[in-house]
C-alpha cells in the first residue's frame, strides 16, 4: 500500500527535479529523501526514477504517479491553507526571498516587527533576483517573493501567483559632481551618450532596464564596465568619478561626498511588489504583505500605476 509521506516526498521530488533540492525543500537530508524514493519503488512494484547524467528522471510510471501525488500534495496544502485561515495563526516558516535594496531599506523592520509581534514565526530571508526566486516560489520552496519591475523592462510574471505593489517610484542619475551633466536640474534621456555605467548584474531587472532604456537613446555602445549588486557600492564607484548610475531613489537615501543625484526626463520609474503564490494564501503569508506594505508607507515613497497589473491571472 501507498503511503502518503513518501507519496509527498515523491511529490517533490517530481516538482523540484532532483534529490538535493527536494530535501531542501521538504527541510531533510537527501539521503533520507533517497531512502523514501526506493521504499516507494517496493511499494508500487516499478521503478519510478532512473539515473540521468548526475540526475534523475522520472520513468513513464513516475510521471503517472507523480501526476497524483501531486494533486495530494496540493489538496494536503489547501487543507492546511483552511485551517490556518479559520484560526487565523500567524506561526510557522516563512521563506522569503528578496532583491538586495529592499531588503536593506525595509526587511530589517519588517522582521523585527512580525517575530516581535508573532513568537511562533520563523521568518527566513535569502537575497537574490526575480528570475531565480520566481520559479522558487513556484515550486514551493519560497512563499513570498519581493521584486521590481522597471518602465523599460516590464517583469513577466508566471501563472498561479499573486501581486502586491508596495511603492512606485522614480530612478534617479547619479554621476559625480565634477560631471557636465552635474549641474542641470534635470537629465534629459537623449543626453545620456558616451557614459561608463555600473550597474546590477547581467540577468537583473535593473540591468536590463538600464540597457533597453539606452537602446531606445539609441546608444549603440552600451558600456557596462561594472556590475555590482549593492546600490550603496555603485554610488561609491560615482563618488570616485569613473562611472555613473541608475538608482531608485529607495536605494539613494544616503550618497556620498562627490556624488550629485538628478531626475531623469522623461521619469524612469521602477514598482516594488511582493509575489506570492495562489495556493499559499495563509494568514502568515497575509501578515507579511501587510507589514511590507506599512513599512513601504512609512519610507514615503509614494505608491502609484503597477506595471505589473495585468501580466499574471
Amino acid at each position: 500500500m501507498l503511503t502518503w509521506e513518501r507519496l509527498r516526498v515523491f511529490a517533490a521530488v517530481a516538482r523540484c527535479g532532483s534529490v538535493q533540492a527536494a530535501a531542501e525543500a521538504l527541510h531533510v537530508t537527501g539521503p533520507a529523501v533517497s531512502q523514501h524514493l526506493r521504499r516507494l519503488e517496493r511499494e508500487a512494484g516499478c521503478a519510478l526514477v532512473e539515473r540521468d547524467g548526475r540526475g534523475i528522471r522520472l520513468t513513464h510510471a513516475g510521471r503517472v504517479l507523480a501526476a497524483s501525488a501531486q494533486q495530494m500534495d496540493e489538496a494536503a496544502v489547501q487543507a492546511g491553507a483552511d485551517l490556518s485561515a479559520i484560526s487565523g495563526l500567524v506561526a510557522g516558516t516563512l521563506r522569503v526571498g528578496a532583491i538586495a535594496s529592499v531588503l536593506r531599506a525595509l526587511l530589517p523592520q519588517v522582521i523585527s516587527s512580525l517575530t516581535g509581534r508573532y513568537p511562533r514565526l520563523e521568518l527566513t530571508v535569502r537575497d537574490g533576483e526575480a528570475a531565480d526566486m520566481l520559479p522558487e516560489l513556484q515550486a514551493g520552496r519560497l512563499d513570498a517573493v519581493v521584486m521590481e519591475s522597471w518602465t523599460h523592462a516590464p517583469a513577466r510574471i508566471p501563472p498561479g501567483v499573486r501581486t502586491h505593489p508596495l511603492v512606485h517610484e522614480p530612478a534617479m542619475l547619479a554621476v559625480h559632481s565634477g560631471h557636465p551633466l552635474a549641474h542641470l536640474p534635470e537629465a534629459p534621456l537623449s543626453s545620456l551618450h558616451d557614459l561608463a555605467w555600473t550597474s546590477c548584474p547581467a540577468g537583473s531587472d535593473a540591468h536590463q532596464a538600464l540597457v533597453q532604456m539606452l537602446r531606445q537613446q539609441a546608444v549603440t555602445d552600451v558600456r557596462i564596465r561594472y556590475c555590482v549588486a549593492d546600490y550603496s557600492t555603485q554610488l561609491q564607484l560615482v563618488a570616485a568619478g569613473v562611472t555613473a548610475a541608475l538608482v531608485p531613489r529607495m536605494a539613494a537615501t544616503v550618497t556620498p561626498p562627490g556624488v550629485r543625484l538628478i531626475p531623469c526626463r522623461p521619469t524612469i520609474t521602477r514598482t516594488v511588489s511582493v509575489v506570492t503564490a495562489q495556493r499559499t494564501d495563509t494568514p502568515t503569508v497575509r501578515a507579511f504583505v501587510a507589514e511590507m506594505t506599512r513599512a513601504a508607507l512609512s519610507t514615503g515613497t509614494t505608491q502609484g500605476p503597477d506595471p505589473l497589473a495585468g501580466s499574471g491571472p
